[in-house]
């Protein structure tokens, strides 16, 4: 994959990203502040952005979105197919939601 490949993935990747968490945050404010791990300001920003200011900030060269699994035991959580999956996920979740999104966004 060459550069210009690359490049044009990570926009389409952004756009994706920059309307789901749009549209997340329009549908229920609250959950998508927590998927999302933002703070309700940065909520509010990208709420109120134009089509063409998303477009705009898609056209950048670094990725929007990144992972927030920063600690190999959240990522193991999530990851680990054992027969309780479901508890895994759920302690995942109580743990991520301890966090605050200054802390995600490190």
């Amino acid at each position: 994959m060459n550069t210009i490949q690359v490049h044009e993935e990570i926009k389409e990747t952004n756009l994706s990203y920059m309307m789901l968490a749009q549209q997340m945050i329009r549908d229920d404010k609250a959950s998508a502040i927590f998927r999302l791990g933002v703070s309700e300001e940065l909520a509010d920003l990208i709420n109120g952005l134009s089509p063409a200011q998303l477009m705009k900030m898609a056209a950048s060269n670094m990725l929007l979105c990144r992972f927030r699994f920063d600690e190999r035991l959240l990522l193991n959580m999530i990851t680990d197919y054992n027969k309780d999956r479901m508890m895994s996920h759920t302690h995942a979740t109580i743990l991520m939601a301890a966090q605050t999104p200054e802390l995600l966004a490190a």
